[in-house]
Order: structure tokens, then sequence, then C-alpha cells
């Protein structure tokens, strides 16, 4: 096949792909006749669209949680509740966890910074979080942008959980 006859081809390829991907849902030129395809994809869905749409879900529900923190903390305070240094999370103790563990782990991983960042931006806080750790124990965001006392408390509950061995260095 000559060079000018493939990329004719390649051409009217692309052409017939950027047609149908442009047509509205549900199209003559989208359905076969069938709900859907032999792959189980539905009649409209654009695979393509799955990762992005996970992500802005994912965000969605990060933005509902810390929406819900903030209201919390404000009808407390309206309640008259609880006002003291913890920002409203319980201590390490009441997960089974010494203070003084967890504050010799600091020491060791950030020197006490809570808004440490490794070299490489792979780990973040007083205890080094990675994201993936810090939601797994109720976070969101960045942990280095959370509280002293929330870092402190998802730390608590990863150590009562796991003990020492996400801080192979500094745990032991």
């Amino acid at each position: 096949m000559s060079v000018a006859t493939r990329a004719s081809v390649a051409a009217s390829a692309v052409a017939l792909t950027l047609g149908i991907v442009t047509q509205p849902t549900g199209s003559a030129a989208q359905t076969s006749g069938h709900g859907r395809s032999d792959r189980g994809h539905v009649q409209g869905h654009i695979p393509i669209l799955d990762k992005p749409t996970r992500r802005f879900e994912k965000s969605r529900q990060m933005a509902r949680h810390g929406t819900q923190r903030i209201e919390a903390r404000r009808d407390a305070a309206r309640s008259g509740g609880s006002t003291d240094d913890s920002g409203g999370f319980p201590s390490p103790e009441s997960v089974g966890v010494s203070s003084s563990t967890l504050e010799a782990i600091s020491a060791c991983e950030s020197g006490r910074d809570p808004s440490a960042v490794s070299a490489d931006g792979a780990y973040h806080g007083l205890y080094q979080f990675d994201y993936g750790t810090w939601a797994s124990m109720g976070g969101s965001g960045d942990p280095a942008d959370a509280s002293p006392e929330e870092q402190t408390y998802r730390a608590a509950l990863l150590y009562s959980r796991s003990g020492s061995s996400p801080w192979p260095i500094c745990g032991s």
C-alpha cells in the first residue's frame, strides 16, 4: 500500500471516529440496535471518561467531608461544646496509644513540623503520611494542611491498627 493510500485510510478512520464520538448520546450513529455492546458497555458510555469521573467524584467526596467537619465544629462552638486545644479530636490514649510514643515518631519523621513534606513529595505532615494511608485513616486532603491534633489522632489510629510497622525506622 502506498504512503498516500495509508494516509487516506488513516484520515478516513479518524474522521469516522470523530463523527461517531461527537454525535449526541443515543443517536443513530452510535446505536447498533443493542442496549449493550459485546464488551458490556452501556449504550452512550464513553470509557475514556471513567478515570476523570472517578477523580471528580473523589474530589466531591473530600469536599463534602471537609464541609461536614467545619459544620460540626461550628455547631459545637454554638452549643457551647468543647473548645479545648485538641481541635475536637480524641487523645491518642483513647485508642490505646501513648502520646510519648507518637511524639517520638513525629520528632524522628518530621522534626515535629506539622507542615513537613518529604524531599520526593510523597510523605506529608508530622508523621509523614502518604495520601493513601491518610485517607484510609479517615483524613481528607493533604495531611500537612491538617491540624497537628488531627494528624496525631490519625497517627494514633494507624498505630493502634498496625503498630510501628508504618514507621520502619522511626517507629522501632
